[in-house]
């Protein structure tokens, strides 16, 4: 079993649990996090005795987004930019083509990239109380909201992606069709653990097969390419004025006071 520094990764009987570890920073995404996430998960999906992952947060959040603190995509301009988020990408289109079911167990808050991690799992489930948010800086533009509007269509994804820094909470995501099931705080542990129970008991290949066959029809409908698209629409907005602007902000005041200045009128 391999040792991570960002997840932790533990099993029980047929059940895997992976754990994004940095509740310091709410399991904000950094490049070293998503790389041990699915490293951890490809353990599982290796593993002829682990039949269903589950993918969880520690601490009081489930996943805040991108640590865009800890720098950009790479360099090498808008084509750099480019690549590097279609690497972040295709990492969660890893997941999503897993010989393994994943599910996803979200608590506390669930913002931006974060919900990109929630919906590309097999099944989400959340706590009612949840706060299910969109990115609280204007850094970027489709990136996230591809998943979303897939999910719950058009309509609501501009609804809640034209502002900045929307919130609903866990029992609204599910009730749009964005997770599968919201539940009290108090009963989401429970709940995960009987449904992983029931998944557990499945032919690990039946599983395979049963998920292919289910992400196949996604896939012919355009479900690969819709995500992808994306990633120009981002390495795009990444060139404007404004969200230069932005990050020079950040990189002068620090995100705290550009978070305040934004939500003042005072940027871009």
């Amino acid at each position: 079993m391999a040792t991570y520094d960002t997840v932790t990764y533990e099993t029980e009987g047929r059940v895997a649990t992976v754990t994004l570890n940095r509740p310091e920073k709410l399991n904000a995404i950094s490049a070293q996090l998503q790389a041990e996430l699915i490293a951890a998960l490809e353990e599982a999906e290796a593993d002829p005795g682990i039949h269903v992952a589950v993918v969880q947060g520690a601490g009081r959040a489930f996943c805040t987004g991108y640590d865009i603190t800890a720098g950009g995509t790479g360099g090498g301009g808008v084509t750099g930019d480019r690549d590097g988020l279609e690497r972040i990408m295709r990492g969660w289109l890893r997941i999503w083509d897993m010989r393994l079911a994943v599910v996803a167990k979200v608590h506390g808050y669930c913002l931006a990239g974060g919900t990109q991690l929630a919906t590309i799992c097999d099944i989400t489930f959340v706590s009612n109380e949840c706060k299910v948010g969109t990115p609280q800086l204007p850094l970027g533009a489709g990136y996230v909201a591809s998943s979303w509007a897939w999910l719950v269509g058009p309509k609501k994804t501009k609804e809640m992606f034209f502002p900045t820094g929307e919130m609903i909470t866990g029992a609204e995501a599910a009730d749009w069709g964005l997770f599968n099931r919201a539940v009290p705080a108090d009963e989401l542990d429970e709940t995960v653990a009987a449904y992983v129970a029931k998944v557990a008991r499945t032919p690990k290949d039946i599983i395979a097969l049963q998920k292919q066959s289910a992400n196949r029809i996604q896939e012919i409908q355009g479900f690969r390419e819709a995500m992808l698209q994306a990633v120009e629409v981002d390495a795009i907005a990444h060139a404007s004025p404004a969200v230069k602007a932005i990050n020079a902000h950040i990189k002068s005041h620090g995100l705290q006071d550009s978070l305040r200045a934004f939500q003042a009128g005072e940027i871009p």
